[in-house]
């Protein structure tokens, strides 16, 4: 369906100019003399922007409108990708970097939200896939530029390329899609719920008719969500205040899945490999190759999920997907125990080598077609209509905070203990099995009006 490929575009910028630092990370430390503190604050503060982003994001869409928030957000993209490409010092980075995360964190929230909205109810699972296949497009594409970017400027990262280092031209490389993200929210319905909310009857009969088919029962569907809207108001984040720790037991799922699908440390796949896979002897070409073939599996797995999601449904996908994640990690973690120092270099040969390359992967593929997918169909369609924007700014505010802590932690835990660190992701994985099992309910084929 076009309107939620073209919304799912914000997928694919987040995807992007999350992990296109991911091949900048040794220029800016080579290029700003910093270290490994100041490298982490770096990386990790658009996690922080991206937190701020999506806390916001729900409130914005819901008085703006769906549309407007996603022009919103491809314009803060475009600013961003052009400060991050000319900073004058690391702090500077830094602030182009904290703005590209707020935008980031829109995308988080207003994608999906939008998607739920647009899509039939039979087919939304798959749809609202479109967001995470965009994300790891965005994620491959980026490892992709990176890579050649680096070999256009012969292999070095602080090589001068055009009157720029050649890390420069990687985070600059946004502000493409991040134009095509402003083109297709321009030209893009607006959800018809927020429609009938502001009014717009007609116009929402309209864009029921594009995404349903002139066979819906458009009449039924307009009744029923006018029906629902008249005993809503705008959600605020009170309204998610409950018995359980101060919240709706429904929202502490949505927060708990968001955290569990940062705690099995995928971003440091996408934030770190490359320093990861040259910290146990890769070259940092190679590395950038290694990192790019992970995106491919990422999309493989993408699109396992996208096929399995409206057949067999959310639970059994990610349950799959925990124990996968659990064994993978594991080899992993008994693999890099094994890396060795010689002559002042480090290496992980042999079988410990390829088992970590191997066991990488298939983390990846695993977290793909289940966590990485699942988890954001569930927080576009599990809340209820009157706390739905308010609860998936919270959930997904959560992930980032996850997502930061992960991140800015990894370089430290890493250089203390490289295979106790996964073992410590492999340990989550397992508890977010224990948790699908006796807290996330089945949502297939259900219409969002029936959540409760």
């Amino acid at each position: 369906m076009f309107v939620a490929a073209a919304a799912a575009i914000g997928g694919f910028l987040f995807g992007y100019d999350s992990a296109v630092i991911n091949g900048a990370v040794v220029g800016i430390q080579r290029h700003f003399h910093v270290g490994p503190v100041e490298i982490g604050f770096v990386v990790a503060i658009a996690l922080l922007g991206s937190a701020a982003g999506a806390w916001f994001a729900g409130r914005i869409a819901d008085r703006w409108g769906r549309t407007r928030t996603m022009q919103l957000t491809a314009a803060l993209f475009a600013v961003s990708s052009i400060g991050q490409m000319l900073p004058t010092a690391v702090w500077d980075l830094a602030l182009w970097r904290l703005l590209a995360g707020i935008a980031i964190g829109m995308a988080s929230v207003i994608g999906p939200a939008y998607i739920a909205e647009v899509a039939p109810a039979a087919y939304r699972g798959r749809l609202g896939s479109f967001q995470q296949l965009a994300i790891v497009l965005g994620i491959a594409v980026s490892q992709l530029v990176n890579y050649g970017i680096a070999r256009w400027a012969g292999g070095e990262v602080n090589n001068p390329l055009g009157g720029l280092q050649a890390w420069q031209w990687m985070l600059g490389a946004c502000l493409v899609p991040a134009l095509a993200y402003l083109a297709f929210a321009l030209i893009i319905p607006e959800s018809p719920r927020f429609l009938i909310m502001i009014g717009r009857g007609e116009r929402a009969r309209a864009v029921l008719r594009e995404v349903e088919g002139a066979h819906a029962d458009l009449d039924r569907r307009l009744a029923e969500i006018e029906r629902v809207l008249r005993a809503e108001r705008l959600p605020r984040l009170s309204d998610l205040r409950g018995a359980l720790l101060g919240l709706l037991p429904i929202v502490w799922v949505g927060i708990v899945l968001s955290v569990f699908q940062q705690f099995v440390g995928i971003n440091v796949i996408f934030y770190y490999s490359s320093v990861l896979w040259q910290s146990v002897g890769v070259t940092q070409a190679g590395s950038l190759l290694i990192s790019f073939s992970s995106s491919i599996i990422n999309i493989i797995g993408t699109f396992i999920a996208i096929a399995l999601v409206d057949r067999i449904g959310r639970r059994p996908l990610l349950l799959a997907g925990s124990a996968g994640m659990a064994v993978s990690l594991a080899v992993a973690s008994w693999a890099f125990s094994y890396a060795q120092e010689v002559a002042g270099r480090v290496t992980l040969a042999g079988v410990p080598g390829a088992a970590a390359l191997v066991a990488a992967h298939v983390f990846v593929l695993f977290f793909a077609l289940s966590w990485g997918v699942v988890v954001w169909v569930l927080l576009g369609e599990m809340f209820p209509n009157r706390i739905r924007a308010a609860a998936l700014s919270v959930a997904a505010a959560a992930q980032w905070l996850a997502n930061w802590l992960v991140t800015v932690t990894f370089p430290a835990l890493s250089d203390w203990n490289l295979a106790l660190t996964y073992l410590g992701y492999a340990a989550f994985a397992v508890l977010s099995l224990v948790f699908v099992s006796f807290f996330v309910r089945e949502t297939k084929g259900r219409a969002l009006e029936e959540m409760g």
